[in-house]
């Protein structure tokens, strides 16, 4: 009786000892290690930033509001925050998932990416998580995968908006084409099919020619609209669901009282579009906001330990001549140096 009373006694002490268990930290899909909460104990926050392709200016504008938010992070917060930015040359969904892995070996705390090929890079983001290190997405989602959050535009919102302003300008009757960048990219997808069910439901006397795919660069973007055009010579309105030919100046050759555009994204190189009239509306994405924003919210999550939500939507702001001058002071408020004086004015 002795022998077991005291064996329960010591049982007991060690119990006691153990402390409490911890709780599991396996997430809820595919039972892969969800990331452990920082806390305010963590020092530092290195975040690898891969965006689709460093010759879209888009990202270069994501890419300074990154910085500036780490910046103005560590001073506020006194955690050293940094942004190592692995963005590709140029849009490739299988280099992507290759910097995926690569953030993670070099010790990265967190990635931020913006899906070129959401097929290509999900098994890559999923990689990362099970590893310890969260994913957010900004701009171009992987919705199947375990990323813990999406920062940017309601696709199918910003297609109806850009079939309903190009209507206007055109007086809902002709013939309109789409603009739609890089064909794997799931935001672009859902964008162009929203023009064309906005176009199908509201606009009868529209006819939709086609939908038109091109790398992402200014001059790629140009040359298909000039082909287009070439073999399609009534076409009297452009959808574009993303502003790629407006970073170069071919297009400002075009006759408005023919030909309007309407686009999403508005930054400096394309303010001239709206001046002459040949874009008279862009719907801006607050491109800088991709990297600014995000960049607070991975700090939110990782560092503070915070619950945030997954879609953090992102409003477009409808930019056309009279408010030209209140969009011009923002971007250079945001940083952007080639904004022309005439428009600060």
């Amino acid at each position: 009786m002795k022998v077991l009373q005291v064996s329960t006694i010591l049982l007991a002490a060690l119990l006691i000892g153990c402390g409490p268990t911890e709780p599991s930290t396996q997430a809820s899909s595919g039972g892969a290690t969800a990331p452990k909460k920082e806390g305010t104990a963590k020092k530092s926050l290195k975040i690898a930033m891969i965006a689709k392709s460093t010759t879209n200016p888009v990202f270069i504008s994501a890419q300074e509001g990154a910085v500036a938010a780490a910046k103005e992070l560590t001073e506020k917060e006194g955690v050293a925050v940094s942004v190592d930015i692995l963005t590709p040359p140029t849009e490739d969904g299988q280099v992507q998932a290759q910097k995926i892995a690569q953030a993670v070996n070099d010790g990265a705390d967190a990635i931020l990416i913006s899906c070129s090929d959401a097929s290509k890079v999900t098994g890559a983001i999923n990689d990362a998580v099970a590893k310890g290190v969260p994913v957010m997405t900004f701009d171009s989602d992987a919705a199947q995968s375990k990323r813990f959050a999406f920062y940017g535009a309601d696709d199918k919102d910003a297609g109806t908006r850009v079939m309903d302003e190009l209507a206007a300008q055109i007086g809902s009757m002709g013939t309109v084409a789409i603009l739609a960048g890089n064909q794997n990219a799931p935001n672009l997808q859902a964008r162009a099919k929203a023009v064309e069910d906005e176009a199908k439901a509201k606009y009868p006397n529209i006819k939709i020619v086609g939908t038109f795919y091109h790398a992402e660069t200014p001059q790629d973007a140009t040359a298909k609209v000039q082909q287009v055009m070439a073999v399609n010579s009534d076409i009297n309105g452009w959808a574009m669901i993303g502003g790629w030919p407006l970073f170069a100046r071919t297009l400002l050759d075009m006759d408005p009282s023919k030909v309007k555009i309407v686009a999403v994204d508005c930054l400096p190189q394309q303010l001239d579009y709206i001046d002459k009239g040949v874009a008279p509306v862009l719907l801006a994405q607050p491109t800088y906001d991709w990297g600014h924003t995000s960049v607070n919210i991975i700090f939110r999550k990782v560092v503070k330990g915070e619950d945030v939500p997954v879609v953090n939507k992102m409003d477009l702001v409808r930019v056309d001549k009279a408010g030209l001058k209140d969009w011009a002071q923002k971007l250079q408020k945001w940083g952007f140096k080639d904004v022309a004086p005439k428009y600060l004015q």
